[in-house]
């Protein structure tokens, strides 16, 4: 494989590995903030049993996603050179105003939130839980603020072949960045919800029945119940916009090689793009003029009428769809679990064992949600600005192989170690009443 193919691989696993870590502490920040508000108001110390739980995996957790990310933010300068010399007045301050206004506030709160309980007073702990919780959706506000750009972008002119701001409002609030803030933050919450109610569950199956185990299975299957069909809006409304700017990503989503009134909604099938048609199919006639226009009849436009411009149709077919299946299965244990604990109604063990598998079944629809947006504005980097193939350095494959093959390996150590470590800190999570948890009054 050319320099080119491996750059991408190698980006590809770096973000990949990166994006596992933000998609759990910006919504774990606003749940340890639920906790700390619940044991403010009810002095139980059962809420703060499971704050400190989920401080420990945060703190893990934020860890590991720092320094993925500055691996990440080299190669923009080793691997993609193309890009900040084309774009690097649009994606350097906004990647510094996240530096600057977010990194460094959920940096230095997190230090307080960790080790001041029993030293600063409760509502001091209190304002330093909620700044971390503000600093890391801050810091996804500013990211997903240049990716939507590189999707939609505007506010900007061309000179000398290097874009230039003329509207920071415009760059900033692009017409995908709402939708794609809103759905990421709720794609957050939702691998929130059931790492915790995973976890939980996990507990529950050894044994331990205890009052924080019950109450921290119980909010996160609120959560989920609430999050997952809020989601199911959201992602609609996005594809609507995607149908709007990005119609090429659209098509590659469902696989469809023929523009037309009145197309069907394929639910499986085996996309072949050399003779450019579905094998296998099982479709619904209409369906998806229904979903994309809201008219069982209208107008929708397949990859013929972006020929050589549109991106490959399998890994973005597969993705959306592993994406969607994903969210349903959390759509239902979330009712689901909501029903059975309003009808005051012990949770069955087959339900507690698909809790504890779908564990990291955020991560499973987050990754796949970033395929479909990220391999689905190929051949792109900057849609209509700036191809991949022109950014890429020219470097030795020999080297960006050797590179790609010391990532591998090292996020797969990580990873594994991180997964052990979420279970073993479960585990062994003391009991409220083991330790006196009261904060300093000073």
């Amino acid at each position: 494989m050319d320099a080119f193919v491996l750059s991408r691989i190698q980006f590809a696993a770096n973000i990949t590995f990166h994006i596992l870590f933000p998609s759990i502490t910006i919504g774990l920040g606003w749940l340890l903030l639920y906790f700390k508000f619940r044991f403010q108001r009810s002095q139980d110390d059962k809420w703060m049993e499971l704050y400190f739980l989920f401080t420990k995996i945060f703190a893990l957790t934020f860890s590991l996603g720092v320094v993925s990310g500055v691996t990440m933010s080299f190669q923009f300068g080793t691997n993609w050179p193309g890009y900040m010399n084309t774009v690097g007045n649009i994606a350097g301050p906004l990647l510094a105003y996240e530096v600057l206004t977010a990194f460094f506030l959920e940096a230095s709160m997190l230090g307080i939130m960790l080790f001041g309980f029993r030293r600063v007073k409760p509502w001091v702990h209190s304002v330093a839980t909620f700044l971390v919780a503000a600093g890391t959706t801050l810091s996804a506000f500013w990211i997903l603020a240049l990716n939507s750009w590189m999707h939609t972008p505007q506010g900007f002119e061309m000179i000398d072949g290097v874009a230039h701001a003329t509207s920071w409002l415009e760059v900033i609030f692009n017409p995908s960045m709402p939708y794609r803030f809103a759905h990421a933050v709720l794609a957050s919450g939702l691998t929130v919800a059931f790492l915790g109610a995973g976890l939980m569950a996990y507990k529950l199956l050894r044994g331990d029945n205890g009052p924080a185990v019950r109450a921290g299975l119980k909010s996160c299957l609120c959560l989920a119940a609430i999050l997952a069909p809020l989601q199911l809006v959201v992602g609609d409304l996005h594809g609507t916009n995607t149908r709007d700017y990005q119609p090429q990503k659209l098509a590659a989503m469902e696989a469809l090689w023929e523009s037309g009134e009145g197309i069907h909604l394929s639910l499986f099938a085996l996309p072949d793009e050399e003779a450019k048609e579905n094998r296998m199919e099982v479709a619904v006639p209409k369906l998806g003029s229904l979903i994309v226009t809201r008219d069982l009849n209208g107008y929708v436009q397949g990859l013929d009428a972006f020929e050589g411009e549109h991106p490959p149709v399998a890994p973005v077919y597969w993705s959306f769809r592993i994406m969607v299946g994903t969210g349903g299965l959390m759509i239902f244990a979330g009712l689901y679990g909501v029903w059975m604990l309003w009808r005051k109604r012990e949770l069955p063990r087959w339900f507690l064992q698909l809790l504890r598998g779908m564990t990291l079944a955020g991560w499973v629809a987050t990754v796949a949600g970033w395929y479909v947006t990220e391999i689905g504005r190929q051949p792109w980097l900057v849609y209509g600005v700036l191809k991949a193939e022109d950014a890429v350095a020219d470097i030795a494959p020999a080297n960006v192989g050797v590179t790609l093959a010391a990532y591998l390996l090292t996020y797969a150590v990580l990873l594994v170690a991180y997964v052990t470590a979420l279970f073993y800190l479960t585990r062994h999570a003391k009991q409220s009443g083991d330790v006196n948890r009261k904060p300093n009054p000073v």
